[in-house]
């Protein structure tokens, strides 16, 4: 058996390759590709890109969408976008950034990512609960815990720019857009509205969408094609005011850019 990284000499090995091939292609893109476009930009068949697309498409790598006769990426995808992200590298390069943060906050802050269609807390950070102003603000956004990425503040952070074949792989019927307090995006259009209005501001915010009570503000890190690979967030009771709503959100972008940098990454330079 060959050692990994070494050249192999299966028949399979020219698929699998060209199935990267065209994974990296869409992940490069800003929207759904046709397979003719595929073809030609790769030099591969087209008969050879239908191929391996239905077998991409029957794992869930890529979806198809009919209406643009084009291909985007798909849910399984981002599974193992976030996978990775989930390793420790990340968490050490986040947790001097959170714990900073959650000082000068007096508050708490998470570091969460993609996956699929929900938001993954991996980080956690409180603040000396001894230093003046700290307010305890019991969450149910712990380390590893699971929730609808639209309603939350650092969900809505990435989905703001991710591209729209993606958006439409993660919420293919309008019944995906749950909600757990009654208030939330009923509709892909009102999603939509309102990722274009957190993309532009380059924050998002949820006022009781997840928990009755409380409001957060998350803000997105980018990696070096300058998509995003995870969120900052902070929550706090809705009827106590931080010192101020602005000073949150421009510490959270700071941070965020910190983290940005940390992995090598960029802002996004145009709308996905």
């Amino acid at each position: 058996m060959k050692e990994p990284g070494t050249a192999a000499t299966s028949s399979a090995s020219p698929a699998v390759g060209r199935a990267l091939d065209i994974l990296t292609h869409l992940a490069g893109r800003s929207g759904p590709v046709r397979v003719a476009t595929l073809a030609r930009d790769l030099g591969i068949p087209r008969s050879s890109a239908y191929h391996i697309l239905t077998v991409l498409a029957g794992r869930g790598f890529v979806t198809y969408l009919p209406h643009e006769q084009a291909y985007g990426l798909g849910v399984a995808a981002f599974e193992i976008g976030s996978a990775y992200l989930r390793h420790e590298p990340l968490e050490r390069l986040a947790r001097p950034v959170l714990r900073t943060l959650a000082g000068r906050l007096a508050q708490p802050v998470h570091l969460g990512v993609l996956h699929g269609a929900e938001t993954v807390y991996l980080l956690k950070e409180q603040p000396a609960a001894a230093r003046p102003g700290t307010v305890t603000v019991p969450l149910v956004t712990e380390v590893g815990v699971r929730l609808p990425a639209h309603l939350t503040a650092s969900g809505r952070a990435l989905l703001a720019h991710v591209g729209e074949a993606q958006l439409k792989a993660l919420f293919p019927r309008p019944g995906d857009l749950i909600t757990r307090t009654g208030k939330g995006p009923r509709s892909l259009g009102e999603l939509r509205d309102l990722l274009a209005r957190d993309r532009a501001r380059g924050w998002s915010e949820e006022t009781e969408l997840v928990s009755a009570g409380f409001r957060s503000v998350g803000v997105a890190a980018f990696d070096h094609h300058g998509r995003p690979v995870a969120a900052l967030s902070s929550t706090w009771y809705r009827n106590h005011r931080p010192r101020d709503e602005a000073y949150v959100r421009d510490l959270l972008r700071k941070g965020a850019a910190r983290l940005t940098h940390a992995v090598s990454g960029r802002p996004p330079t145009a709308r996905p």
